[in-house]
């Protein structure tokens, strides 16, 4: 009676706990963050704005870009709050928007972000292309940031250099030209069934700039010293050229390419780099997670021992996020974010969250686990992890503040941003000079005139601090890459959350077989992927329902036959003693249902 007593107890515990669980999982509107994600792209767009561009205060920029060099480089992105268009980040911005995609096409199409999604893409490899207009040449970038600062204009009225640098077998630029391979082959990838011929255009070119980061190489910055001074190649180039195999790899499907990377691995660093951070210039970890895939998918073949060894360091990164290395671990601030620097550290945070959850995916699918330290983790942590910085950014910090501009009502207003913070030119199309943005708009103590919606700042300090002022760039700036890897983790939650809010609306609860042990469903549940789980959870709520209600009528029972026995003890251990036969027969019949043996 004990043994089935403190069962009962036990499974309500376990109740209550997945109730908790299952009501906290649901405290974002995910998918208005991932719309908003997608908006921040088209504010960033230069050259000429189609018909159906939804940031309607931003307008065409950038017109002459290349004219100078007979060139066409009109199109791209802006970097970030600035005016210039830098290859590199630019680059690494579509490989990660086209990974997004690539895992999570389904998730974005439910949303109805897949088109938005899709077109931010494009909008990138059709500069690209332009960019790269021999096998080996490609303009790395257009503008430069020395004169670009020292000015504060919209980019509709550019009166600054707008040189641009070209990279050929002279001046080499291995890591522009392999992050940019790397971003046609997956986003050739993206386009390889709604649009072949595009798709194969860009293989095409992807496979002519390998070639050329890889006979030529060099660094980008030797080449364009005038780079060094924003985006640094503190890496090298090993890393890119890894990178860009591994994504024609996947693009072709050619044996030459895995091949390389597994030739190549000891030399380019890429079994040899245990990283804790992944973004435009070290893209070791992100390298290490698609070389992961590979070997979990059983692709390795010939080269399986190699992915092993890429596989060990991407387990590395991943276990320093969860602060699970006996080493070097992600940094955390009091809040719990991941904190890699004072400047736009949320760059690192959306990266690994990204990582996390398409590793955890790869997992699933696989049916295995990480190991860190020895210790098993269920890729239902990871993903855990990766909610939690996501949320973070949203809103649930020591601030309550929204790093995503334009989510929820508490937000930074003050936006390091050029053409955020100046008057549209569409309100007023005056002239702003060089000199006059300095004077009359960036120093305004009030918010931007322009939201720059879906836009993710730099973010808060170590100590979860963060003062919301334009002069504040370190922290109020946001930069294009930042939203890359965000919208495909962002996908994925926005769909699971909904596909939860579909089962609570169930009218019927599903069939359900119960296990013996509550211990076999806690290892299935935590195995499962997110919206398995949140079925899960939907199951045990029934479950716990059901078995409440037998212990609690048992109970009520034994407690009847209990007083009844007493009260009948005067008229002697007859009765007794068959109310306790009874009793006991009828503990026996429901003893199925005891969990104590696994708790």
């Amino acid at each position: 009676m004990e043994r089935l007593r403190g069962s009962v107890i036990r499974f309500a515990i376990v109740l209550i706990i997945s109730t908790l669980v299952e009501t906290g999982r649901a405290t974002h509107d995910y998918a208005e963050a991932l719309r908003l994600s997608l908006y921040f792209f088209e504010a960033q767009r230069s050259g000429y704005l189609p018909a159906d561009q939804r940031v309607t205060w931003r307008s065409h920029s950038g017109l002459n870009d290349g004219k100078d060099q007979n060139v066409d480089l009109v199109g791209g992105y802006y970097d970030a709050g600035d005016n210039v268009k830098f290859q590199l980040p630019m680059a690494f911005t579509v490989t990660t928007l086209s990974w997004s995609v690539i895992e999570y096409r389904s998730q974005l199409q439910e949303q109805g972000q897949l088109d938005y999604a899709m077109k931010a893409i494009k909008w990138g490899t059709d500069y690209f292309i332009k960019a790269h207009p021999e096998p080996n040449v490609l303009w790395a970038e257009v503008g430069d940031g020395t004169s670009d600062h020292e000015c504060w204009m919209r980019a509709e009225d550019m009166t600054t250099s707008r040189q641009a640098y070209k990279l050929d077998v002279n001046h080499p630029g291995s890591e522009v030209a392999g992050e940019t391979a790397a971003a046609m082959a997956a986003a050739s990838i993206v386009f390889k069934y709604t649009d072949p011929g595009y798709s194969q255009t860009l293989l095409t070119h992807a496979k002519q700039l390998f070639t050329f980061a890889d006979t030529y190489r060099g660094r980008y910055d030797y080449s364009i010293p005038i780079a060094n001074a924003y985006y640094p190649s503190v890496s090298g180039y090993g890393d890119e050229l890894l990178w860009a195999s591994f994504w024609l790899f996947e693009a072709t499907g050619e044996e030459h390419y895995l091949e390389y990377t597994s030739v190549s691995a000891i030399e380019l660093g890429g079994t040899g780099w245990a990283m804790t951070q992944f973004g435009w210039d070290v893209k070791y970890a992100g390298l290490q997670v698609l070389a992961s895939k590979i070997l979990l998918e059983g692709r390795g073949g010939t080269h399986t021992a190699t992915l092993q060894s890429y596989q060990k360091q991407a387990s590395y990164y991943l276990c320093s996020a969860l602060g699970q290395n006996n080493g070097r671990n992600i940094q955390r601030s009091p809040g719990g974010l991941f904190w890699i620097q004072p400047w736009n550290n949320m760059q690192y945070v959306t990266s690994a969250a990204f990582l996390l959850t398409v590793f955890a995916d790869y997992l699933t699918a696989a049916n295995q686990e990480l190991t860190c330290q020895g210790s098993s983790v269920l890729p239902g942590e990871l993903r855990t992890t990766a909610q939690k910085q996501i949320n973070y950014i949203l809103g649930d910090n020591p601030r309550g503040m929204s790093y995503m501009v334009g989510y929820s009502n508490y937000y930074p207003k003050e936006v390091h941003h050029r053409g955020s913070s100046i008057v549209s030119i569409k309100d007023n199309p005056t002239l702003v000079e060089c000199k006059e943005g300095y004077a009359t708009w960036y120093p305004k103590p009030d918010p931007n005139p322009n939201t720059l919606l879906g836009a993710v700042v730099g973010g808060p300090d170590a100590n979860d601090g963060f003062t919301d002022d334009r002069n504040n760039y370190e922290q109020t700036e946001a930069c294009l890459y930042n939203n890359g890897p965000l919208v495909g983790v962002l996908a994925r939650l926005s769909t699971d959350q909904q596909n939860a809010q579909v089962l609570v609306r169930s009218p019927s609860p599903p069939s359900y077989n119960p296990p013996w042990k509550i211990s076999e469903l806690v290892e299935e549940w935590q195995n499962r992927t997110s919206s398995l789980v949140e079925l899960r959870l939907w199951e045990l709520k029934w479950q716990g329902m059901w078995i409440q209600g037998v212990g609690c009528a048992w109970l009520l029972l034994y407690r009847f036959i209990y007083k009844l026995a007493m009260t009948w003890f005067m008229y002697g251990r007859i009765v007794i003693g068959a109310g306790l036969l009874f009793s006991k027969s009828f503990a026996r019949r429901f003893s199925v249902f005891s969990v104590s043996d696994s708790l």
